[in-house]
């Protein structure tokens, strides 16, 4: 998947007339690539037209127009569109009642690296995570994570040929796992050469 440059973006005038019509187009999008594991974890996958959706959204709303400015929110968020044999995401931790969210967070340290994709009969594949920053302390992990699934050709290849597409979390204080519809798992074949 190409990764966005200037061309792609839209001056914040242009984008001030088409934002609507790209905030229904990009919600719609969004529905087939969001996966709860349980309750509280949610993967939402990422791919070209959802990093555009958010660098439009930042370049308006920090009204930035220079293109050092532009440069720097490409610099940011290409790295979260997948590459064509991986699938990226953000993750998050979500509870709604703030102390039960701190209590959690305290005790699901590491659930990033326990946090898996798996296609047909292959093996798990567990998340590559935060390769920007840590986000986990020595006392709590973070509510966002930002997570890379490599995935080899064969795995690839299954998938595209119809293969079961499950997620999972394997941490000791949140285990669970889920398959993936088919308009999800169609969606995220679609991110794949």
């Amino acid at each position: 998947m190409q990764t966005l440059t200037r061309q792609d973006l839209w001056s914040l005038e242009d984008y001030a007339e088409r934002r609507a019509s790209f905030r229904a187009e990009v919600i719609e999008h969004k529905r087939n690539r969001k996966v709860a594991i349980g309750a509280h974890a949610t993967l939402y996958f990422e791919d070209r037209l959802t990093m555009q959706y958010q660098i439009q959204e930042m370049l308006r709303v920090e009204r930035i127009f220079e293109a050092s400015g532009i440069t720097e929110e490409l610099d940011a968020y290409n790295p979260m569109i997948p590459n064509g044999r991986n699938w990226k995401a953000t993750f998050m931790i979500e509870y709604e009642d703030m102390e039960e969210r701190r209590q959690a967070l305290a005790r699901l340290i590491g659930i990033e690296d326990k946090t898996w994709v798996r296609i047909g009969d292959h093996d798990k594949v567990y998340a590559i995570a935060d390769e920007d920053l840590e986000r986990t302390a020595d006392d709590k992990t973070s509510s966002v994570h930002f997570m890379r699934f490599e995935l080899s050709d064969a795995m690839a290849e299954d998938l595209k040929a119809g293969a079961s597409l499950s997620m999972g979390i394997d941490h000791p204080e949140y285990r669970n796992e889920v398959q993936v519809d088919a308009a999800v798992r169609d969606s995220l074949t679609n991110d794949l050469d």
